[in-house]
């Protein structure tokens, strides 16, 4: 589905009358019907009750003062009465390529210009540097990665296995062999549909026991209720259905018996045995939901 750019401060983008008519209508069929009754959390299984509702078209480049008209498609988010976890179920019953027609088409960079080449380098050079003593025996899996500019700068910088892996992009969709020793997953966990689902399998590759989940999502802010629906994060045209706060990532991660810390709001490392030359990270940190 394409994106109409607010006409007074950018060109529009897929806004060609009937044809946008034609995929909307096309689109609202498609959605999974909302219910005004509770349903189980994604995360815990606790009463998950209706929150608020956003048009399609809301966005993260509304942040950057980019705003896209109207869409007309309104998407229904739950939250949490137990762990705060945020999330629609409107896009549950999606196909890759459904997602792939509607939210991660032509129009995607849009609303998120940094994806394709600035965000993906900007993060191997961090990782580059965190793990620089130990590259040579570190095997890495990027989840979710994209296009490989992630792991393409990590091998340029010397890191002998970095391997892409990224189910809606055909070129890296093939299921890697073998466990890893840091799985990297940078903005991908608030695209989840199936949350537990997507956490578990991005388990699956961690080596046992001291492989290294290193992960950005925006976990919500201690004052989310004071934003609600507004929070910036909450956009369903970039494709963020699953928005977790620090409990939820703390549950998600904590059933598969996997300890937590996060260094920010966005910046998190999952592990069940912290590697010795993470030892000096200050544990109090550690498995604090709320903080």
């Amino acid at each position: 589905m394409g994106s109409c750019i607010d006409r007074n401060r950018h060109h529009s983008i897929g806004c060609d009358g009937d044809s946008f008519a034609q995929r909307r209508a096309i689109m609202i069929d498609s959605l999974k019907p909302f219910s005004e009754a509770p349903v189980p959390c994604k995360i815990c299984g606790g009463v998950a009750e209706l929150y608020g509702v956003v048009d399609f078209h809301k966005s993260c480049a509304e942040a950057q003062g980019v705003r896209l008209r109207l869409s007309g498609v309104p998407i229904y988010y739950r939250r949490c009465v137990t762990c705060d976890f945020l999330f629609t179920e409107a896009f549950d019953n999606w196909s890759h390529d459904q997602f792939k027609a509607h939210i991660y088409n032509e129009s995607y960079q849009t609303v998120d210009p940094d994806y394709q080449t600035k965000r993906p380098s900007e993060n191997a050079g961090v990782v580059a540097r965190l793990w620089s003593a130990y590259k040579s025996e570190t095997r890495v899996l990027d989840y979710g990665g994209g296009n490989d500019v992630f792991c393409t700068v990590l091998r340029a910088s010397g890191f002998p296995v970095a391997i892409t892996y990224d189910p809606m992009t055909p070129e890296y969709a093939h299921r890697p062999d073998g466990k890893y020793d840091l799985v990297t997953c940078f903005e991908t966990l608030e695209h989840l549909p199936d949350p537990a689902e997507g956490i578990a399998s991005i388990l699956e590759y961690a080596a046992d026991p001291g492989g290294l989940i290193f992960f950005t999502t925006f976990a919500q802010p201690v004052d989310f209720n004071s934003y609600g629906l507004h929070w910036w994060y909450v956009g369903p045209r970039n494709g963020h259905v699953s928005i977790f706060s620090k409990q939820a990532l703390t549950r998600a991660f904590g059933r598969h018996g996997y300890r937590l810390v996060s260094f920010n709001d966005n910046v998190h490392l999952a592990f069940r045995t912290l590697p010795l030359f993470l030892a000096h990270l200050d544990t109090s940190m550690l498995d604090q939901p709320n903080k």
